[in-house]
């Protein structure tokens, strides 16, 4: 397979698995309810993505390291909100 086309596939899975978190945040953005988010479920994600940027940094993958540090920015917001309103 072409160069090229795995890298759109990447990207591809990377759009479907941050997007996949914009429902759940926005949820929770306009309920500031969080009463049935696992906190210790968020945390996990949050490191692991954390994980997964730095690996994408240091392999020079950019389908992982866009889709980490935009997925970082919906899940660490959405374990902030726990944090705050739960």
């Amino acid at each position: 397979m072409e160069p090229f086309v795995i890298k759109m596939l990447g990207f591809a899975a990377a759009a479907c698995t941050t997007l996949a978190y914009a429902p759940q945040f926005i949820k929770v953005w306009k309920t500031r309810s969080t009463e049935d988010i696992s906190l210790g479920m968020f945390l996990m994600m949050v490191l692991g993505l954390v994980l997964w940027l730095v690996y994408g940094l240091l392999s020079g993958d950019a389908p992982l390291v866009v889709a980490n540090a935009i997925t970082i920015v919906l899940a660490g917001g959405i374990m902030c909100m726990k944090l705050k309103y739960g």
